[in-house]
């Protein structure tokens, strides 16, 4: 199937691992160049690597660093010709340990 978008390019925030680098993935297998960033450098450069291996005809640019840092933004812009796709899949705090949290936790009712 066509999707019109082989050629154009699509900048996509968090794409190291998990549902970042699953929309870069498909992104890129159907044709898109694609701007892929995230804040851990070995795990942004190694998912570069998985994309340009499953999308060798679309390019692939790493911008490591923090999105909310206007620097990483400008440079996520200035890295494709022209923004045509974008996906920010960044946001939402830290991953951390649930349990004694919540309203049972706080003495309110669920």
């Amino acid at each position: 199937m066509e999707y019109g978008i082989t050629g154009r390019w699509a900048i996509v925030c968090a794409a190291s691992r998990g549902l970042g680098y699953g929309c870069a993935e498909a992104l890129a297998r159907h044709g898109a160049n694609v701007v892929i960033n995230g804040r851990d450098r070995a795990s942004l450069e190694e998912a570069a690597e998985k994309l340009r291996a499953v999308a060798p005809k679309s390019q692939i640019l790493p911008v490591h660093g923090d999105v909310t840092d206007d620097d990483v933004q400008g440079t996520l812009i200035d890295s494709c010709e022209q923004v045509d796709i974008l996906v920010t899949n960044a946001g939402g705090p830290p991953p951390r340990e649930t349990s004694g949290t919540g309203a049972r936790a706080s003495g309110r009712r669920p």
